[in-house]
């Protein structure tokens, strides 16, 4: 299930990003990669330890908890503190195709997540640079994401992608992971859908439509069959 869920941030919220972005220091993107994903990437990274690191991911977590649309679609349990990466055309910049690794160990924290999803917000804007395009596979074919700053697509951590090199400009974005409530990825998709449904039915007939009522009690009856808490 590949899901993009929009105005996770506010344009003001990327622009106050990206000028606190702009004015720190990056290093090599490689320092955050496993051995097969080293070989193929090639970008810049915020150091993961540093504090213009943890504040901005903190700024993401508030936001993504005031998303219903990411709550719905993933059912965090755990989200991975979120990394930061910039692709600049002057420097060739790429990541070659590769799988997320499946367990992510956070040093300063302690925290070990199974990455069930994976999660890129953007920070640039679409027109602001050429490539860099996030390109994911799965069994329908090849899938190319590139989103308005703010917006993030969500997708399945155990995806092959790659980001296709940027020629113009800069890319600039946060990435991380989460793992879910729901470990099949079938179970967590039709309990998205599910609940997709009902939140049309609530607009149209009431939060307190007796048939609605039935269908979020399936709802919930059908998250405490598959969580894992």
């Amino acid at each position: 299930m590949l899901v993009c869920v929009p105005n996770v941030l506010s344009k003001a919220d990327v622009a106050d990003f990206r000028r606190i972005m702009d004015a720190s220091d990056w290093e090599d993107g490689r320092s955050t990669a496993g051995a097969s994903s080293a070989l193929v990437k090639r970008n810049e990274q915020l150091p993961p330890d540093s504090e213009v690191a943890r504040q901005l991911g903190n700024r993401i977590l508030t936001a993504l908890s005031a998303s219903p649309r990411f709550v719905s679609a993933a059912i965090p349990l755990r989200i991975f503190p979120p990394l930061f990466n910039r692709y600049a055309a002057s420097d060739g910049h790429h990541f070659g195709l590769h799988v997320d690794n499946a367990v992510r160990g956070d040093m300063l924290t302690g925290m070990r997540i199974r990455t069930d999803l994976s999660v890129t917000l953007f920070l640039s804007e679409p027109e602001d640079y050429d490539g860099g395009e996030l390109v994911i596979e799965d069994l329908y074919g090849s899938h190319e994401i590139k989103l308005p700053a703010g917006d993030l697509v969500l997708y399945p951590a155990s995806s092959l992608h790659l980001v296709t090199p940027v020629t113009r400009g800069t890319r600039v974005a946060s990435f991380f992971w989460l793992q879910s409530m729901v470990r099949d990825a079938h179970a967590r998709s039709l309990i998205f859908d599910l609940d997709t449904a009902i939140q049309a039915l609530v607009e149209r007939l009431g939060r307190d439509d007796p048939e609605t009522v039935k269908l979020t009690g399936i709802y919930h009856n059908l998250i405490r069959h598959w969580a894992e808490v």
